[in-house]
């Protein structure tokens, strides 16, 4: 694993790795000496993650040098960061230099969607794009001349996920980026046609910023199902301090209407500080175990490593470890 100089990770974090369109306050100096040590130590935010046979593969928000990143692990403890853009060529309307928070997707052909944003040339918001390759740490390609999901009026869309009801059915999860504009944030899910490339029906607004903790955004969905129930994660306030948390909300119908719990389900003060600003969260099963991907601040507030934390399930609610 590698670790950039605190001046590379500083200019990745703050440039290329933002959660909105414009900048929160200033980073807070708040350290702690039992942070827990990262799985990719070096700046890694918004993994998503998938589980392809006896391999996990955890895609990140671009660096200086590369669109997405791209990390393996076999064990869930030791990862290895490639050194390859897992997409190195953007499309045609995407804009380099803001390619965010990519979320993987196993189609049933075989082949493997990532689900992206990056700043559309046209309008100048962050939007969202789908490539697609052969194999899980690509090379993924698109020949797409506009992204899949742009709402203009909405302040544009960013942190899309993939997840599937109790049928089968696949829909497109993401957050409206209303806080660089003025205006709320929204959880949204659509329907995906089989081969992942558009979207059919209506989008389904399932939840927005409401909780003091919350701040003024909600964003990074995630849907999974246990036990029947379907599970939103989502991250919310200011990512660039640690303010930032994770929360999660329930339902019976994936399409809603979500309960939300009523404290974070991981957050600086939940952790006790063994995580800084915790969030843009993946959850997946590996080895019959579930398992919390996050990313968390340095003790400098310099760059987001990526965290693994095994969880259990408590009424209702995935509980990672701290």
């Amino acid at each position: 694993m590698r670790r950039l100089a605190v001046a590379a990770a500083a200019a990745s974090a703050l440039v290329a790795g933002l959660a909105g369109c414009s900048p929160g306050p200033a980073p807070s100096a708040e350290s702690s000496p039992a942070v827990a040590p990262f799985q990719v130590d070096s700046d890694f935010p918004d993994p998503g993650a998938l589980v392809v046979g006896d391999r996990v593969y955890a895609y990140a928000t671009n660096t200086p040098a590369v669109n997405v990143q791209v990390a393996t692990s076999d064990d869930m403890k030791t990862w290895t960061l490639s050194d390859r853009d897992a997409m190195p060529d953007l499309p045609s309307w995407a804009l380099p230099g803001k390619t965010w928070a990519p979320g993987p997707a196993e189609l049933a052909d075989g082949r493997f969607a990532l689900y992206f944003t990056a700043s559309d040339a046209a309008s100048r918001h962050q939007c969202i794009g789908v490539a697609f390759a052969d194999k899980p740490e690509g090379p993924f390609t698109s020949t797409a001349d506009k992204p899949l999901v742009c709402p203009v009026d909405e302040g544009g869309a960013i942190d899309a996920s993939v997840t599937a009801d109790a049928d089968g059915q696949r829909y497109l999860v993401w957050k409206n980026d209303g806080n660089c504009c003025g205006l709320d944030t929204w959880i949204s899910a659509q329907p995906l046609a089989a081969d992942g490339a558009s979207l059919t029906g209506q989008p389904t607004r399932l939840i927005k910023q409401t909780e003091a903790w919350e701040g003024h955004l909600v964003e990074a969905p995630v849907i999974v199902r246990h036990d029947g129930a379907y599970v939103l994660l989502y991250s919310a306030n200011d990512y660039g301090n640690s303010s930032y948390a994770t929360g999660a909300a329930t339902a019976t119908s994936l399409l809603g209407p979500y309960t939300k719990a009523k404290k974070p389900l991981l957050s600086t003060a939940g952790s006790k500080g063994r995580y800084l600003g915790p969030g843009g969260e993946d959850l997946v099963t590996f080895h019959g175990k579930d398992w919390l991907l996050f990313h968390s601040w340095d003790e400098a507030f310099a760059y987001r490593g990526m965290d693994a934390a095994p969880v259990t399930w408590r009424d209702g609610l995935p509980e990672p470890s701290s």
